[in-house]
């Protein structure tokens, strides 16, 4: 009897499916016999509901015996292998695509819900079958959420309302993005909720009689001008009027002196005539039309939005659409889904969703972990977008806050690595700077640019963050590795090798006495500062040729610095190094390599512990620009900072920071950083400096 409510919902189905969807169900309440629910109900009512909210989709017969069966890998002792032998192989990867991981062990629950998320973006990239089916599941809990704790109720809701709510949004689901929300908010802060619905349902009461006299004055109009429309009066959500008062400080009275409307018409024409009728007889607030036909939102949605002013002054919220639109802003990608051969029909709001799900996978790929990764999927989760232009004229979205470097990983991951420059509307603006709508968008690229660790701090999309962080942890690599190199080569020095020589045997010995899976890994290691090069050198050596009299030992070579580039290589802010100083590097953990001048007072305490230390020098051909401290002795005079900073300038230095303070009436002090080459460079901003008229003393900040 009880697959009686399903079977009514199945009409679109012919009955050999029908039948298929008959035998999974037997089958799912043969083997959770016996099982209940938290509710009391039998466990098999639970996948009944799935596959009833799919029927409402007009979900295919695989896709709801998948949903009847999506329970049994995970509660029961049936097997993925069992499923596929009795319904096939597709309906199986289906169910094992929706069942979360149960048998490994994890450290946290965030862990475990991120890396069962991870498991089914994998399987929903191969088949969006199983992201309704999820849907659809959590829906369910969510109907039935009452029966637990109230501590697992607010966080089963807070993952729907953070997770499940904003991908319904991004695929077009609109129904059931507002019923995971209203549930969401309910379970979370339920006497909010009870207030707040209290309120609203007051408030509609009272103003029955004006929606009323609006509806009446907008069909009079549409029938005047022979246009068959819809006209439906449009409540406002009750998660939607607590977020607005909360994050933007309006009033309840104000939210609800807003009346909203909805006209479904039938033909896209028929929406412009339409919103031309609305603001004849209404006068429009300027700037609050938008036009979603014309550039439909990021997850394919489409309508022509306006605001305007009503009778006795009042707001009038009017939405415009066709049925083709007010069934895809329902539904979303479940709208006149194709789902036959189990392959996705890839038109409209199906094409976004496979569009954004390739590019879950490329983040997934570029992630550390899987916490990592579902951050970034909440991050790309934007309810807001911008649409930006192209230089050949083709619109790009993006979300609210988004960046030139968020344009250029848009177009492609190589562009934005590549990244040096940008062009707005044919004007440079900085890197950093917000996007509006509307602008055309040129980057500019150099080969051998790479991206800056700062840009993660002004970034907006998670493919942006997500291929940045990906290109810094394969550099950090790959410098840690050489740095590594360079090293331990400088310790093998000391017992008359090198790394060059160095044998299999050694290297296996090695990574027998450490435990480390590779030898690039100790390598890597090394250049972190997390292992100390000499004791490496030391367990690599056999004990027989430490000490040999027949081998002279060398003192070890000192490392080259050839810039002042470098993730690992890191120039001291206490006495600020530059080329042509006579340095000396310390390993710090996690950091890599720190330079600092020979003379530095920081390294007493280091230098108690060799092993740490390690003898540098600069490269002949050192390049690029390092930040040096000065301190200037003046007598106050007017206009002296600019003329100071101009005689700076003038010599292609760059100044960072400038302060002044005052030491008497008759001195003050100048405390200046900028970047310069070399030594040399240094010395002719200084001779230039001393030529000026106030200037005292001027001298460089050492820390020794």
């Amino acid at each position: 009897m009880a697959l009686l409510g399903l079977t009514e919902k199945l009409y679109y189905l012919e009955k050999p499916s029908l039948e298929r969807v008959e035998r999974a169900y037997k089958y799912a309440e043969k083997h959770h016999t016996g099982q209940l629910r938290q509710t009391g109900d039998l466990y098999i009512t639970h996948p009944l509901a799935v596959a009833k909210i799919l029927a409402d989709m007009q979900m295919d017969s695989e896709g709801l015996m998948a949903a009847i069966l999506h329970d049994v890998i995970e509660d029961t002792s049936v097997t993925k292998r069992q499923i596929t032998r009795r319904f096939g192989r597709k309906v199986a990867e289906l169910v094992d695509g929706v069942s979360k991981l149960t048998e490994i062990e994890f450290e946290s629950k965030a862990e475990q819900q991120a890396e069962s998320f991870q498991k089914m973006t994998l399987a929903m990239s191969q088949d969006i079958r199983v992201l309704l089916i999820k849907l659809a599941d959590r829906l369910h809990n969510m109907r039935t959420l009452t029966t637990l704790s109230p501590e697992k109720r607010r966080r089963v809701a807070r993952e729907t309302i953070e997770i499940y709510a904003p991908i319904a949004q991004r695929l077009g689901m609109e129904h059931i993005r507002i019923e995971f929300e209203e549930l969401s908010f309910a379970a979370m802060y339920p006497l909010r909720h009870r207030r707040l619905r209290e309120a609203t349902e007051a408030a509609r009461q009272n103003r029955k009689a004006f929606v009323i006299e609006i509806r009446q004055a907008i069909e009079h109009c549409l029938v005047q001008e022979s246009v068959k429309a819809v006209v439906k009066g449009r409540e406002k959500h009750l998660w939607s009027i607590y977020l607005k008062m909360r994050e933007k400080k309006k009033s309840f009275r104000d939210l609800m002196d807003v009346f909203a409307f909805r006209l479904v018409v039938s033909t896209v024409d028929d929406c412009y005539r339409t919103l031309g009728l609305m603001h004849s007889i209404f006068k429009p607030v300027p700037g609050e039309f938008k036009d979603y036909i014309a550039i439909p939102k990021a997850n394919g949605y489409q309508s022509l939005h306006t605001v305007l002013v009503g009778m006795h002054g009042v707001l009038i919220e009017v939405q415009i659409r066709t049925s083709e639109m007010e069934m895809m802003a329902d539904y979303g990608i479940a709208a006149h889904g194709d789902y036959k051969k189990g392959k996705l029909n890839i038109e409209g709001n199906q094409r976004i969703a496979s569009r954004w799900i390739q590019g879950l996978l490329a983040m997934q790929k570029q992630a550390g972990n899987s916490l990592e990764f579902l951050e970034n999927v909440k991050a790309d989760l934007f309810p807001d977008e911008i649409y930006v232009f192209t230089p050949r004229g083709e619109i790009i979205e993006l979300p609210s806050g988004a960046t030139s470097i968020d344009f250029a990983y848009s177009v492609h991951t190589e562009l934005g690595n590549s990244c040096i420059a940008c062009r707005v509307d044919g004007q440079l603006i900085p890197l950093s700077e917000m996007l509006q709508s509307g602008q055309k968008i040129e980057i500019i690229s150099a080969e051998g640019a790479q991206p800056n660790p700062n840009w993660l701090s002004f970034v907006a999309t998670a493919k942006a963050r997500s291929a940045i962080r990906h290109f810094l942890k394969q550099q950090e690599h790959h410098e840690s590795v050489n740095l590594g190199k360079r090293l331990l080569d400088q310790s093998l020095s000391k017992f008359g090798t090198s790394y060059n020589k160095l044998k299999k045997s050694e290297i296996k010995r090695i990574l027998k006495s450490s435990g480390a899976s590779t030898f690039e890994y100790i390598l890597k290691q090394i250049g972190l500062g997390n292992r100390v090069p000499l004791a490496v050198a030391n367990l690599i050596v056999p004990t027989d040729q430490k000490h040999p009299e027949s081998v002279k030992r060398s003192p070890a070579l000192p490392l080259e610095v050839g810039s002042q580039k470098g993730l690992l290589l890191q120039y001291a802010r206490c006495c600020h190094p530059i080329p042509g100083d006579p340095i000396l590097g310390h390993l710090s953990p996690g950091k890599g390599l720190v330079v600092h001048l020979e003379s530095c007072r920081n390294l007493s305490e280091i230098r108690s512990n060799p092993e740490l230390c390690t003898s540098m020098m600069w490269s002949e051909n050192v390049s690029g620009q390092f930040p040096v401290a000065l301190k200037v002795e003046i007598t106050p005079e007017r206009g002296f900072i600019a003329a100071l900073a101009s005689r700076m300038t003038e010599e292609d230095a760059t100044i960072e920071q400038i302060s002044v303070n005052e030491k008497d009436p008759y001195t003050s002090i100048v405390d200046v950083v900028l970047t310069v080459r070399d030594r040399i460079h240094l010395a002719d901003i200084l001779r230039r400096a001393r030529s000026l008229k106030p200037v005292r003393r001027i001298y460089r900040v050492k820390n020794q």
